[in-house]
């Protein structure tokens, strides 16, 4: 092999280990950042450990919304077969209420109570978030062309 050859070789060698090194990068960079949405039933199921952050979406339960002190709110989530209680210290979106759909994004505390720091509400009445209505799908609540 002429020295030439030799040097495009090794050239293309460090070009695929390159890119390769790059695009692990990519994936470790968007495994460490990606929240997973479980839905209600997920979660009474044990399917997510304590201290994991992730997004839990649904219908919020009728007669659960507890105001506690300054700007503590409880409520639960559900998705007519799993509830899941949430607890979210802030302001609450205008649209937020009782048996509308809501996203919420935080992690679980050793008690199984969802600990939010973001909560999300459908902002019109015919929208749902996807990931809300195929748990609402898989858990037989959910029928095409009718509000929840």
């Amino acid at each position: 092999m002429s020295p030439k050859k030799r040097r495009r070789l090794w050239f293309a060698a460090a070009i695929v280990v390159a890119g390769g090194l790059g695009a692990w990068l990519v994936i470790w960079a968007l495994g460490n950042n990606t929240m997973f949405f479980r839905s209600p039933t997920d979660v009474a199921n044990k399917l997510v450990q304590p201290g994991i952050a992730f997004r839990v979406g649904g219908l919020v339960g009728e007669k659960s919304v507890r105001q506690g002190a300054g700007a503590e709110v409880h409520f639960t989530v559900t998705d007519g077969k799993g509830v899941v209680p949430v607890e979210f210290h802030g302001v609450l979106p205008a649209l937020f209420r009782e048996g509308q759909g809501v996203v919420a994004t935080g992690a679980l505390d050793a008690r199984g109570t969802f600990m939010a720091s973001d909560v999300l509400a459908k902002h019109d009445e015919k929208y749902m978030p996807p990931e809300v209505v195929d748990a609402l799908k898989k858990s037989g609540r959910w029928k095409e062309g009718e509000a929840p």
